[in-house]
């Protein structure tokens, strides 16, 4: 058995994750995934869809009702309907509504101020779903990460296993030191396939953020290192009420509840009716008429005053829901924040402190074992632990990275890509 390749392997897991790194060529980088994501993914193409909508509905909101044009056959004998009566005219009208001032205006505000909410809402779509791809993408370069870790463990287990055979069969060692050694690269075996399958849906959540098929191909990832430390959480809020689309979007609508209900207030006042109309009249000369007419509010009890009712407090809705949503932003930029600068202190201690002297235990109990010093369980439970570090470090390096996609999201930026 050779011992240099149970110290290669024990210098290779000291490594950074980058030294495990696959070929360029087969790497999905993260900007490639965000591209594609807002290319292709259907959730934000109806997003975008359902804004231009919205904006079409601007100009009708403002426009005046459409005129009526009536023709009419009037004073015709019932018998022959013909025009030798004196009274027989045939008439020509074009009636307008025009509504009381400050109503078009009102309506047309309140869709002007919907679309724009809608835009923004269109915008915080794109944002989710650039965090999402972002979060997924990170815990899959991790679930890649931690595949590569437990390989790695399992060959020196099985280093450990050809150390055990040696010298059990020199007489040095023990049977069940033999049979330890199988059942723990077994274990791992297990470890392994379990981290593989957790892929392959991994992958499929990505490629479904991707708009694609879930069977596609994924490639190698890159987990980029823990970066510094992040400003605080006043000033991220500060960011955030500024230029988060979705507390956007709920200002916008905030503004269109009020023009609504100033809307919803001239629905007392009455509309203007103006009709035109011309009059040909067989045995005698032609006649024009000009009438002017009002709409009368009589059933206001139960049209008017309750739609000023319903207004009013679908304004106090939304600025209910736009404080909710403040509250909310607050407080997921507070989780999000200390999350981020946990995983960044655990990943300084994993690094600094902890790997390296659980390193060190394995080389100890390696060189303690081969002169039996001490057993074999010691020497696979060091190993073991060192395993569960690398494990967790990673895993950090992931949360880190998943807790500034959503901080990113919240501040309504766009984080960059790797």
């Amino acid at each position: 058995m050779s011992f240099v390749r149970v110290g290669f392997v024990v210098f290779s897991l000291a490594l950074p994750p980058a030294a495990a790194g696959q070929s360029a060529s087969d790497t999905l980088r993260l900007d490639a995934a965000v591209a594609t994501a807002r290319s292709a993914n259907p959730k934000l193409q109806a997003a975008r869809l359902g804004a231009d909508a919205a904006a079409e509905r601007i100009s009708q909101a403002g426009a005046l009702p459409d005129p009526q044009l009536t023709v009419g056959f009037m004073n015709r004998p019932l018998a022959g309907f013909g025009t030798a009566e004196p009274m027989t005219m045939n008439q020509v009208q074009v009636s307008q509504r025009l509504p009381w001032p400050g109503k078009l205006g009102f309506s047309e505000d309140r869709a002007r101020l919907l679309a724009s909410a809608e835009a923004f809402s269109a915008d915080d779509v794109e944002a989710r779903l650039i965090s999402q791809v972002r979060a997924v993408y990170y815990m899959l370069a991790a679930t890649d990460r931690t595949i590569t870790i437990l390989e790695r463990t399992r060959e020196l287990l099985r280093d450990f296993f050809g150390v055990s055979q040696a010298m059990y069969a020199v007489g040095d060692g023990l049977q069940q030191d033999v049979l330890r050694a199988q059942v723990a690269v077994a274990q791992m075996t297990e470890d392994v396939t379990v981290m593989t399958q957790q892929r392959v849906a991994r992958a499929a959540r990505l490629n479904a953020l991707l708009g694609q098929e879930a069977t596609t191909s994924v490639g190698a990832l890159v987990l980029p290192e823990v970066g510094g430390p992040i400003g605080p959480v006043d000033s991220l809020l500060a960011i955030a009420v500024e230029h988060r689309p979705a507390l956007q979007a709920a200002y916008q609508r905030v503004r269109a509840a009020d023009a609504g209900y100033q809307f919803a207030r001239r629905q007392l006042y009455p509309d203007f009716m103006v009709s035109l109309a011309w009059g040909q009249r067989p045995q005698f000369g032609d006649m024009g008429t000009l009438m002017f007419g009002i709409s009368l509010p009589l059933w206001a009890r139960s049209k008017q005053l309750p739609l000023r009712r319903e207004m009013e407090a679908l304004r106090t809705r939304e600025e209910a829901l736009a404080q909710d949503l403040y509250n909310e932003t607050f407080a997921q930029l507070t989780e999000a924040h200390a999350e981020a600068e946990r995983a960044r202190a655990l990943t300084t201690l994993y690094s600094t402190a902890i790997l390296p002297q659980a390193r060190a235990s394995v080389e100890s109990a390696l060189s303690a074992y081969r002169v039996g010093r001490v057993d074999y369980m010691t020497l696979v439970e060091n190993e073991m632990t060192v395993n569960r570090y690398e494990v967790e470090l990673v895993r950090i390096a992931a949360q880190y990275h998943e807790a500034l996609a959503r901080i990113d999201f919240l501040l309504g930026v766009q984080g960059g890509g790797q």
